[in-house]
């Protein structure tokens, strides 16, 4: 059985075998050693390989990669800071941040980097994921055979209505609309759960009162709490991003792509030309080494103008219209989100009035209840008076009266029409004091 077990389970590490050793080992002044945390072991799982299923904006075909996380740094140019809001090890709520070249996507289950040529998401086992990949692969190709028929002859059908259809979006924003769909698909789909459990289990409350339906309903409400706090963050994320032009023209990967190659492009024929006007030269007439730069001075200040060049595009042609784009893409699911906090925020109302009502049922039991122990306690005292008398005529004294025979039931008649008239007496002041609803 033993061997079995040393089969089955893992091989222990050397750093923790090197460790609980040591633990054993006592030191020299009989006291146990200092057992420290293997820092080296947990650094070295922070920064090692984890599985990716990288998207290609071009074919849209999937593949599972293998990477560590520096490699993602330099390859979507992140810092280590934004790869942390992906950690699975971590909970981070929902983000939306835009970078130079990637967008980095924390909603719910779909954890992704989305840059202008590819989608880097976490892979996991969840079917949120892998539906997200699959829907996007399907939108790709859609796309494809949309651009297809529209260069075979549907040119100008396509220019007629500006072209509005998703298909044309950029791949970021392609990509950015399935995650946002992922994430408010699955957000209304656990706040329509929660309605289908609610209604019921609140309507038998109000019926009958338990313990064991006022615990289902205090879980409950714990549940709404949290989804209202997760649907709310990715609402206040959409809505601070259509607040920030800054922030979505950042998030328009393709169009700076396409600025950065075509400002390079022109540098690299910048260079050219420098470099046959300098044979031209040298061939016409020698030029003195001080006056003319050399070709490596001359590359690196091409390069530097082209950088300008493409801050100072960046920063004045803000690409209004693309801004639009994303902005009524941003807008129809900050509607569809803002439906399910609604729905989220009519079920607490539900619920807070639920328990108004129950408090108020509450209330009216515990005033029936002192109404009741108020009337017996008036009873109490108006028998108290039988044993009054009782105790004066049973003491030990001789009196005429005792020889009457008519004289118990006159003591009787007596005592007890005058126990009745204090008992009315303290009705009638609790009624006139409003005490008592009688």
């Amino acid at each position: 059985m033993a061997d079995l077990k040393e089969r089955m389970l893992p091989p222990k590490p050397a750093s923790a075998m090197n460790l609980r050793d040591a633990s054993y080992r006592p030191s020299a002044s009989g006291r146990q050693p200092y057992q420290g945390v293997d820092v080296l072991g947990l650094k070295k799982r922070g920064q090692g390989l984890r599985s990716w299923i990288r998207v290609d904006a071009a074919t849209g075909d999937s593949q599972v990669i293998e990477v560590d996380k520096f490699t993602i740094m330099r390859r979507c140019d992140l810092p280590a800071r934004d790869l942390r809001l992906l950690d699975p090890l971590f909970v981070y709520p929902s983000t939306i941040l835009g970078r130079e070249k990637a967008i980095v996507v924390n909603l719910e289950q779909i954890r992704c980097i989305i840059t202008a040529d590819e989608v880097l998401l976490l892979n996991s086992l969840d079917s949120y994921v892998l539906q997200y990949v699959v829907e996007l692969q399907r939108r790709l190709r859609a796309a494809e055979g949309h651009e297809l028929n529209r260069r075979i002859g549907n040119r100008d059908f396509g220019d007629m209505f500006g072209n509005t259809s998703p298909d044309y979006l950029p791949f970021e924003f392609r990509a950015l609309e399935v995650a946002l769909e992922a994430a408010c698909t699955f957000l209304d789909t656990q706040a329509a759960e929660l309605e289908i459990e609610a209604y019921p289990l609140l309507d038998e409350l109000t019926s009958k009162i338990s313990t064991l339906n006022l615990e289902r309903v205090r879980r409950l409400k714990s549940r709404l709490v949290a989804l209202t706090r997760r649907v709310q963050k990715v609402r206040d994320e959409i809505e601070q991003l259509m607040d920030d032009d800054g922030d979505m023209a950042e998030m328009y990967l393709t169009e700076k792509k396409r600025r950065m190659d075509s400002l390079f492009d022109g540098a690299e024929q910048s260079v050219i030309g420098y470099r046959s006007n300098d044979g031209q030269q040298s061939i016409s007439a020698p030029v003195s080494p001080v006056s003319s730069p050399p070709e490596s001075r001359r590359l690196d200040k091409t390069l530097s103008i082209a950088r300008s060049r493409h801050d100072s595009m960046r920063s004045s042609e803000s690409g209004t219209e693309n801004i639009e784009e994303l902005e009524m893409l941003l807008e129809a699911y900050f509607v569809v989100i803002d439906s399910t906090l609604n729905k989220l925020t009519s079920l607490k109302e539900y619920i807070d009035d639920t328990e108004d009502f129950i408090n108020i049922q509450l209330d009216n039991v515990r005033n029936q209840l002192i109404q009741f122990e108020l009337i017996l306690t008036t009873a109490t005292f108006v028998v108290a008076i039988f044993g009054v008398v009782a105790g004066i005529f049973g003491m030990n004294f001789m009196i005429p009266l005792f020889d009457s025979p008519s004289a118990f039931t006159w003591v009787l008649v007596i005592t007890g029409v005058t126990g009745a008239i204090i008992f009315s007496s303290f009705l009638w002041f609790f009624r006139y004091k409003r005490l008592m609803p009688l």
